[in-house]
């Protein structure tokens, strides 16, 4: 309930016209900060939707490829210039980009990844950060406007973001791979440290005084 809770606020805070609009109103912000913002959602409700998803749909997603071709075409399609032109220009898309990024990208995301071997997140990965990486150049390198609602310096600033963007993914994705994607134990075995510590300290008989 708290994943849900949160999905909601983060949803419902992008969704209110003061955020909306300032991310909107510059071109990095709105790739590099709302449309994630946005998958992230999805992300938070798939757990939820995990615990109530039928058996024949989970195994219709064999080896968790269904989704994540389902969520490559989705990103795909926000990525284009013209897509981010008719979300600013048409409230229906404006809705629809909002109902399709947590329900096409993260939700299936978050379901599919787990299902997938290593290998094929190495692909998943390699191909975001191969057209984050390529649409950042195309923005950087264009000499003329790809978007009709963005100035040229704001395109040339979205290109430098999304560039930025894959760099860090890369050296991250190094990393990760490097120490065997094991970041997350240190913290783990902390906490599991801290409850042993609390269980044997609420276990030990107390002394008479």
């Amino acid at each position: 309930m708290l994943r849900l809770a949160a999905a909601a606020i983060l949803w419902f805070g992008l969704w209110l016209p003061p955020l909306r609009s300032g991310l909107e109103s510059d071109m990095a912000l709105h790739m590099t900060v709302q449309i994630p913002l946005l998958a992230v959602v999805g992300i938070l409700i798939a757990p939820e939707v995990r615990r109530f998803e039928p058996r024949w749909l989970a195994e219709a997603d064999w080896l968790g490829i269904p989704g994540i071709v389902l969520v490559l075409f989705s990103t795909s399609c926000w990525m284009l210039p013209v897509a981010l032109d008719s979300a600013l220009g048409d409230w229906r898309m404006e809705v629809a980009k909002f109902v399709s990024l947590p329900l096409l990208v993260g939700m299936p995301l978050g379901l599919s990844w787990q299902r997938m071997p290593p290998l094929g997140r190495l692909f998943v990965i390699a191909n975001i950060i191969s057209k984050v990486g390529a649409l950042g150049g195309l923005y950087l390198a264009a000499p003329i406007r790809l978007c009709a609602y963005y100035r040229l310096d704001q395109q040339a600033e979205a290109g430098s973001a999304l560039l930025a963007v894959a760099t860090a993914a890369i050296v991250g994705a190094f990393l990760a791979s490097f120490f065997g994607w094991s970041w997350r134990r240190p913290f783990r075995d902390a906490w599991k440290g801290h409850r042993a510590v609390a269980t044997a300290t609420d276990a030990s008989p107390s002394l008479p005084t």
